[in-house]
């Protein structure tokens, strides 16, 4: 599909996700908003109501009215809306994570080759790494770690801090370092409800990458920061204080202190890839991020959810 005329989209899911996702599909001068979709009637009205677009009854009516759609429900459900929407040959930008197992995931990427459809997923920390310039080191890290915590919100219940918080490292870990995990060992606390709210893995790599990751839902203060540490030095990023140390030989470009591109993508990554999607779809690009590097994350999610088990 290649145009030049908006791109009728609708959203899927209708919580907290899902009016971020309506907002700035409203918002793109390249969409027009059609309509959403909630399995509580109530939230979809009332979301419906706010942007001034039609809250529909059902998915299959939702679907026949758009050419795109933001899948925001909970995690439990992305594969069943996102096979349904794909199943009638409409462009899916899936929140994270695609699935919650792989067999499923590869359902959806084959669906998606299938129809010739867009397929993204939203892992949009990928975007601030790419504008750093880290991505374009062409050496890998030997020793990462990762911290993503903040107190705790109610959100997102229906599956644990790995597919909710951790999954978003996991991305960014696999980009900078592409040798396969050989090792996960993972401790967990469980607070609220049925699934742990905080997670401490271990992971080694192929090649010998030590990696740690920490992602908690119930911390008493907010942490969101990374260490690289390469042969020729370290890359410190800290997102909550925005601050960016190098001492390794690559120029970087500090987002923080970048462009007013470089600070859209700081400070609304979630629009800018919402905005890719649409173009994605009305020029023909392949998407800034695939089922197929999903479906990488997805897999060491599901590797340190077995180790908490174990």
């Amino acid at each position: 599909m290649t145009t030049t005329e908006q791109l009728n989209v609708g959203v899927i899911g209708c919580g907290f996700f899902g009016g971020l996702h309506a907002q700035k599909h409203a918002e793109n001068p390249n969409a027009n908003l059609v309509g959403v979709f909630d399995s509580v009637p109530e939230s979809a009205s009332a979301l419906a109501e706010k942007l001034g677009v039609q809250a529909y009854e059902s998915v299959d009516a939702l679907l026949a009215d758009i050419d795109a759609v933001s899948i925001t429900a909970p995690a439990a459900f992305h594969y069943e809306l996102a096979a349904q929407a794909l199943h009638a040959g409409k462009h899916a930008l899936v929140e994270k994570p695609i699935a919650l197992d792989l067999a499923h995931a590869d359902e959806l990427i084959g669906l998606a080759q299938e129809k010739d459809v867009v397929l993204q997923v939203g892992h949009q920390e990928r975007y601030v790494f790419e504008d750093f310039g880290v991505l374009k080191r062409d050496v890998a890290p030997t020793e990462i770690r990762a911290r993503r915590c903040g107190p705790f919100t109610g959100r997102a219940m229906d599956v644990s801090a790995v597919f909710d918080l951790m999954i978003h490292d996991l991305d960014l870990i696999h980009q900078v370092n592409r040798s396969p995990i050989t090792d996960v060992s993972a401790t967990a606390k469980t607070i609220h409800g049925s699934f742990p709210d905080e997670v401490d893995a271990q992971l080694t790599m192929e090649d010998g990458c030590q990696v740690s990751v920490l992602a908690s839902r119930i911390a008493d203060e907010r942490q969101r920061d990374m260490r690289l540490v390469y042969p020729d030095g370290v890359i410190e990023i800290d997102f909550i204080n925005r601050t960016l140390s190098n001492s390794t030989d690559a120029e970087l470009h500090s987002v923080f202190e970048g462009d007013e591109e470089s600070q859209h993508i700081l400070n609304d990554p979630l629009g800018y890839g919402i905005r890719a999607f649409v173009e994605s779809v009305r020029l023909g690009h392949a998407p800034k991020i695939t089922g197929g590097q999903a479906r990488r994350a997805l897999e060491t999610a599901l590797k340190i959810t077995e180790s908490i088990a174990a």
